[in-house]
């Protein structure tokens, strides 16, 4: 699946390896948690950029301790309507500290992008059919937000406290 990264299509150097799969040679990969407590020390050890797919039920708190090591943490969406990635994203880049990229995989709509970048997300596994115009376009609809997030936007309450 194509990758948007900074509003823009980016090539996908991480390869995603199913449990029982080989692991490819020189390339970065994505593995499950399960894989990759399993495997901890073989992945880690490897040199190379690594990537975890957590699903929504799992918590990222599960990779804290290694999260300085990891490159890449993706998170899934099973449905538009599960929202724990939100939820979970936030508390990589709040409570972790957590400085890489957090990709979102499956099931989010256009409509919840600028909600996805709100709370930490930098990078988006989107259909074939997904513009870069669209992107840009979510980006621009919201002109005011009521929450404090990981972005820094100015909340509308404090902008009315301007006034």
């Amino acid at each position: 699946m194509p990758i948007v990264k900074g509003g823009k299509f980016v090539d996908d150097a991480f390869v995603t390896v199913p449990d029982g799969e080989p692991l490819p040679q020189g390339a970065p990969v994505i593995v499950t948690l399960a894989r990759f407590k399993q495997e901890r020390e073989t992945l880690l050890g490897s040199g190379k950029p690594l990537g975890v797919r957590l699903k929504s039920s799992e918590s990222p708190e599960a990779l804290k301790d290694d999260l300085p090591r990891i490159a890449l943490v993706a998170l899934e969406f099973p449905i538009f309507r599960d929202g724990r990635g939100f939820s979970w994203a936030r508390m990589l880049r709040t409570r972790l500290g957590y400085k890489g990229e957090i990709r979102a995989v499956g099931h989010f709509l256009y409509d919840q992008l600028a909600f996805l970048v709100r709370v930490g997300f930098d990078a988006f596994e989107v259909r074939q059919d997904f513009r870069t115009e669209d992107f840009e376009r979510a980006m621009r609809e919201m002109h005011y937000v009521y929450q404090p997030s990981v972005d820094g936007r100015r909340t509308i309450i404090a902008e009315r406290m301007k006034e």
